[in-house]
């Protein structure tokens, strides 16, 4: 969902891009890293936030700062904002501090780290969690069954709308940063099987069709990296077991009703931090 002027809710979800070259993470030259993308990759709300664009709610221990740490990366240009769109990358994106410039402005022939989570705000995959939020279920109708009605899966329908979209913004990477070996990141496990109402107020049967639309989208993107020469990095893995429903400490996910300084529905600082550090070390491993 949009930020800044497009939309009041904060934007949920995401994929990363990377590119570098290979070897121990504490070894990797990386010249030039530059950050891309949505909410997922900026970190709303967790301090410090980046003063260079209060607009993008932007946090300076956002995973692209983890990874530039751990990879050793000489710079880092993390223009990460808040509610991007695909659409965003290539045009100039509102904020409730102005207009933040395109994306892709931030690649060249140089760069050599690229991160990218983009995708979920294409689909409008935050408005349909809270579309869903049901505080009696089994009094109140699931809205998996509103979102499926006629046999059309309407966020099925919308990924596979947006896919070609998504395999034309990583060919416009590669082509500005031809350097960059580009991988993209799946978005991760936010919700167990079932759910955990209340802590998220969603039925049981509305929690595993949000889950699996994440995982369609997750097939989207790999798809297109595949198509595209990129790879794919699925972070449902190392994030299960950190969903919205564990306890504080152990969640990297925040629910509806924070219990850290985060957005709602986004990482909170330890899953920025855990989902760098595996990145971080896929990168060294490649």
């Amino acid at each position: 969902m949009r930020i800044g002027g497009r939309t009041t809710a904060l934007a949920a979800i995401t994929a990363i891009t990377l590119t570098t070259v290979a070897g121990p993470a504490s070894a990797v030259t990386a010249t030039d890293y530059v950050a891309l993308g949505d909410s997922a990759a900026a970190g709303p709300l967790i301090p410090p936030q980046d003063p260079a664009s209060y607009g993008c709610l932007r946090s300076l221990v956002d995973y692209p700062h983890v990874v530039a740490k751990k990879i050793g990366a000489a710079k880092l240009t993390d223009v990460t904002c808040s509610g991007a769109q695909t659409v965003d990358l290539t045009g100039s994106q509102p904020t409730f501090t102005g207009p933040a410039a395109p994306q892709l402005d931030a690649l060249s022939s140089r760069t050599s780290v690229v991160t990218l989570t983009i995708g979920a705000n294409d689909v409008g995959l935050v408005p349909a969690v809270l579309s869903c939020l049901n505080l009696a279920p089994g009094a109140q109708p699931d809205c998996v069954d509103r979102y499926t009605a006629g046999g059309h899966d309407q966020l099925a329908e919308s990924i596979a709308g947006f896919e070609p979209k998504w395999g034309a913004a990583i060919a416009a990477i590669a082509k500005r940063a031809p350097k960059a070996r580009i991988s993209v990141v799946g978005y991760g496990t936010y919700l167990p099987h079932n759910g955990c109402w209340p802590v998220a107020p969603l039925s049981a049967r509305d929690a595993d069709y949000i889950q699996k639309t994440i995982g369609e989208l997750n097939a989207a993107l790999a798809r297109q990296a595949a198509a595209h020469g990129a790879r794919f990095l699925d972070i449902r893995g190392v994030t299960s077991g950190h969903d919205v429903c564990q306890a504080p400490g152990v969640k990297w996910y925040e629910s509806l009703v924070p219990t850290a300084v985060a957005a709602p529905l986004h990482p909170n600082e330890a899953g920025m931090a855990g989902i760098g550090a595996y990145v971080a070390g896929k990168l060294a491993r490649s």
